[in-house]
């Protein structure tokens, strides 16, 4: 079950590999992708599961669990991830976005952190399998310590999952529309006031009306499953 795997994965450090060999994937979930990954639910099972917005924030501590948000952006992961890439000299392989986007975000994240060393950037959209294939098998020669995939849920998922199968062994993130934002915003896509008073989706909102279906259609839909897993996995023993 989902609820399982996010409970023990606050456990484990968001921004370093497990072991020395092996590569690690993390993904953020809210509850739009939440129910994206009740649908896949295998290949979520591959990642360490973190809670992203205040709102599943809310409905899992509502429950009696006293988790943080985490979420790839200036406000939360980014900072730590690119912080701990530069004083350990980690490479990073940047790929999403519509083309010029993750060329555009990365001049803005080498601006703060001028040590970044940076494996590739490309953007995220492929002809058909064949070239999507040909770019896996170019990063995994590239070798870089980290990938940050700014796809959105299920693809950048899928990416990643296929990047390991291939063969290549770091730490994968999943970043959603992070590129994107930055790459409009700068490193304050966000404006502090909303960030503070956790107004995040407020403002998403706003700035991206296509993302209203998800606020007023899916989060709801969301609020019944996540107590009809809740009572399941109980039923189960789980927890």
């Amino acid at each position: 079950m989902l609820l399982n795997k996010i409970v023990k994965s606050q456990s484990k450090n968001v921004y370093k590999k497990n072991t020395v060999d092996n590569g690690r994937l993390i993904t953020f979930l809210n509850p739009y992708s939440y129910l994206v990954a009740r649908k896949r639910v295998l290949l979520f099972n591959r990642f360490d599961l973190y809670v992203d917005g205040v709102f599943l924030v809310a409905m899992l501590r509502l429950v009696g669990f006293r988790l943080d948000r985490l979420s790839f952006d200036m406000t939360s992961v980014a900072p730590k991830v690119f912080e701990h890439a530069c004083e350990h000299d980690l490479s990073i392989y940047f790929i999403g976005g519509e083309p010029g986007i993750a060329e555009t975000a990365v001049s803005v994240f080498s601006s703060k952190y001028g040590r970044l060393q940076i494996a590739g950037i490309r953007h995220g959209y492929f002809s058909g399998d064949d070239e999507k294939a040909e770019v896996i098998q170019s990063i995994v020669m590239l070798k870089p310590d980290i990938v940050l995939a700014s796809m959105g849920a299920p693809h950048q998922e899928e990416f990643l999952a296929q990047l390991a199968d291939s063969g290549w062994k770091g730490v994968g993130y999943t970043c959603g529309g992070f590129f994107h934002q930055t790459a409009k915003g700068g490193l304050s896509y966000y404006p502090k006031w909303m960030d503070k008073f956790h107004l995040r989706w407020l403002f998403r909102m706003i700035d991206e009306p296509k993302l209203l279906p998800r606020y007023f259609v899916y989060y709801p839909f969301f609020v019944f499953v996540f107590f009809y897993d809740l009572v399941s996995l109980k039923k189960n023993g789980g927890f």
